[in-house]
This record gives C-alpha cells, sequence and structure tokens, in this order.
C-alpha cells in the first residue's frame, strides 16, 4: 500500500446540496480528494431541515458531509463571486445540483466557468435531460423514482405502486456522476482539458432498472409488481419468510433459482432440512416451473419452517445446506454489527456539538490505496479563512472580503 490515496491532490468545489451532489462530492473525499463544501452564510440546508436538535447540525447533514471543509461565500454579492472564481481557477471538479438555471443566473454556468479554467471538470446533476419535456421541472428524490420507473413495479401483486426504502434516485445519481468525475480526470490527464459532466437523475434511477425493462420487452406488457418474490417472476421458493419472534422484522430472504440443476438441488435440501423429504416425488414441485404455478402451497411450507427459527438461525441452517438466504436486519441490526466497524465501514466520531456519532465511511477497498479515516462533518465556515488562504493566490485582501 502506498499511503496515498487514488485522489490526493485533486480539489474539488462542492456547490451542492441535500443528498445527490454531496453524495458524489463524498464520495471524491472518501478517495482522498480535498473537498471544499461552499455554502452562504446561512449554510445548506440539511444542516437545519429534519434537524433533531435546535442546536447543532441535523444528523442528515452529518452522513453526507463526512471529510469536507466549509467555506461560507455570498454568491449574491460581487466579492463573493469574485472570491469564487479565485476559487475555480486554482480547483479541479465543480459539483452543483441546483434548480434548473439557479447557476446561470449566479454568473457559474459551463461557459463561465471553463472560461476561468479550462481544465475544470463541471459536473452536473439535474432532475431530468435537456431533451424532456420536465427538464426545468424542480425534483427530489421520491419524484425521480417515480418517473424513472421503480415504483411502478415496487409493492405487492394486487396493491398500489410503492417506493422503495432506500434513495436510490438521490444516491445513485450522485455515485453515477462520481464515476463521470473520474472518467473526466483521467481523460484529462490525457488531454490536458476539463470537460461538461451531466447526470439527469431519472436517467440514473432507470439505469438500476434493467431488468424490469428486459421484462417487459418478453412480456409485451409493463413489468409487474412482484412484492417479495422473483423479479423474474418464475421462481419459487424466493421471498420473505416469518420467523420466530414476530417482530417487524423477523424475516429470513430465501432464494432459489429458476435454473432446473441447481434450482431442484437446492430445493432438495430445503425439504431435507425442513424434515418434509415426503414432497420429493410431489409433482406440483417437480421443477421450478411447477413450484412456481404452485407458489402459495411452497410459501406456506416453508413459513411453517422458518417460524420455528429465528431469522439468524433460520438463515444459517440454509446456508450451511448451500440454499442462498438472509436474515431481514433492520438498522438497529446493523449499527451493532461489529464486523462493521473491524473493516472501518462504520465508525464513532467525535463532532464538535454532538460529541459521539456513527457516521458510514467508504465501502470500497483498494489493494494500493489507504482506507480514509472517517472525519467530522465541518461546522458551518469553519474553514473559510483556511482555504482562502491556501488559495488566495497571493492576493488574501480580496478573499478575505
Amino acid at each position: 500500500m502506498t499511503g496515498e490515496q487514488a485522489l490526493s491532490g485533486i480539489k474539488v468545489l462542492d456547490l451542492s446540496q441535500w443528498e445527490s451532489g454531496s453524495i458524489a462530492a463524498l464520495s471524491l473525499a472518501f478517495m482522498g480528494a480535498d473537498v471544499i463544501k461552499i455554502e452562504s452564510p446561512a449554510g445548506d440546508s440539511s444542516r437545519v431541515v429534519a434537524a433533531d436538535t435546535p442546536d447543532a447540525d441535523s444528523i442528515y447533514f452529518l452522513v453526507l458531509n463526512t471529510n469536507k471543509r466549509s467555506v461560507t461565500l455570498d454568491l449574491k454579492s460581487a466579492d463573493g463571486r469574485q472570491a469564487l472564481e479565485r476559487l475555480i481557477e486554482r480547483c479541479d471538479v465543480l459539483i452543483e445540483n441546483f434548480g434548473p438555471g439557479t447557476i446561470e443566473r449566479l454568473g457559474f454556468g459551463y461557459d463561465r466557468v471553463h472560461e476561468l479554467n479550462p481544465r475544470m471538470v463541471y459536473a452536473s446533476i439535474k432532475g431530468f435531460g435537456p431533451h424532456s419535456r420536465y427538464r426545468d421541472s424542480l425534483c427530489f428524490d421520491a419524484i425521480a423514482q417515480s418517473m424513472g420507473g421503480s415504483v411502478s413495479f415496487t409493492g405487492d401483486a394486487d396493491g398500489p405502486p410503492m417506493k422503495p426504502g432506500p434513495t436510490f434516485a438521490d444516491t445513485g445519481s450522485g455515485l453515477h456522476l462520481a464515476i463521470a468525475i473520474c472518467g473526466a480526470l483521467l481523460q484529462r490527464h490525457n488531454t490536458g482539458r476539463g470537460q461538461r459532466v451531466d447526470v439527469a437523475m431519472q436517467e440514473a434511477l432507470l439505469n438500476f432498472c434493467r431488468v424490469p425493462i428486459a421484462r417487459h420487452q418478453v412480456e409485451g406488457q409493463p413489468a409487474r409488481r412482484a412484492g417479495n418474490g422473483s423479479p423474474t417472476g418464475s421462481a419459487a421458493p424466493v421471498g420473505m419468510y416469518p420467523c420466530k419472534g414476530g417482530g417487524p422484522n423477523d424475516y429470513v430472504t430465501l432464494f432459489t433459482p429458476r435454473d432446473p440443476v441447481s434450482g431442484n438441488r437446492q430445493w432438495a435440501a430445503v425439504l431435507d432440512a425442513m424434515g418434509r423429504t415426503d414432497l420429493l416425488n410431489d409433482p406440483r414441485f417437480a421443477t421450478p416451473l411447477s413450484r412456481y404455478q404452485h407458489r402459495a402451497e411452497v410459501d406456506e411450507i416453508v413459513s411453517a419452517w422458518t417460524m420455528r427459527h429465528t431469522k439468524h438461525d433460520a438463515s444459517d441452517r440454509l446456508n450451511e445446506i448451500g440454499v442462498p438466504a438472509g436474515p431481514v436486519l433492520d438498522t438497529g441490526d446493523l449499527l451493532a454489527d461489529e464486523s462493521m466497524f473491524a473493516s472501518g465501514f462504520l465508525a464513532e466520531v467525535e463532532h464538535p456539538t454532538r460529541g459521539q456519532v456513527v457516521l458510514l465511511a467508504w465501502p470500497v477497498a483498494m489493494s494500493s490505496s489507504p482506507r480514509p479515516e472517517v472525519t467530522a462533518p465541518p461546522l458551518l465556515g469553519q474553514h473559510t479563512q483556511e482555504v482562502l488562504d491556501e488559495l488566495s493566490g497571493g492576493d488574501e485582501g480580496a478573499l478575505a472580503r
């Protein structure tokens, strides 16, 4: 391991707010970039929105802004805009996810930034692509999930559409942007020039939906909701089965594939574990397809067994016989998982106003780049003087104003 992180030396101006742009900048920070979060004197809205205490930054803000530095600039003032121009001249990447037209009204559209620094990678997230009829509309995660397809095939078959719990559109668009920024930096290494990189939240979300798109083309109709069943709609047992304890997350997820060889082998193993080898020759369950056609009966048989075991015990027993299974782990389970702390993905961090908090690191390990230590998210404007001194270019007075 070299001791130097992959993006060491890269300076990023993070003009984003909320989640999508913040995740892109956070990803770069975890790979070693120096991420400078530019905030108005009032601060990022996420510092106070959903705040759980009136005198400290929200946990929501903290989980999105570790390993960054904060600089406050009033971009509505001439001095603030001039300071940002000087920072642009000395940095490598600018990230923004303002509403459509906002960054241009502030005077920092791509053409202006490219004029100030032709090597700058200018990265933007918007809700919709430039050819969309919704291109001028505001967008948040729930809207992008609804308009990107995932909501339409999530939920029970006979129930209404349902938004998935994770913020796939926000975090997904941020990760797509981070990947593109890394590609643009590599291309700059070859060409010497930066470029504009754009991600539409709707399209990033649709990128997660390749299998349902394929299903539509096979079946000739919109992908249907399958609840916790197989996304291909053709295998059993597949789903979440209730376990001993009866709590809201006392379930085990089991997945046997449609493949007639491995699927039948795993079904036979499940029957053996459940003490139901009497069903081995039952024609209702002879093939993956026939089991799918009788999936209600399959689910009843499996549930009768899982309810006699805890979710961890059921999962362990199934994995021991080569059947893919896993307990449904809630946030309490995961925050108590010592292996997450041992790997460095979860870390206890001392925050100057909130005290000790648990924050997430970067889920990627690189053999030639050390896993970054998680540092506390910055207080509002905490690094303004420090950053401006570093990047003043000899004109400290102008930047200080």
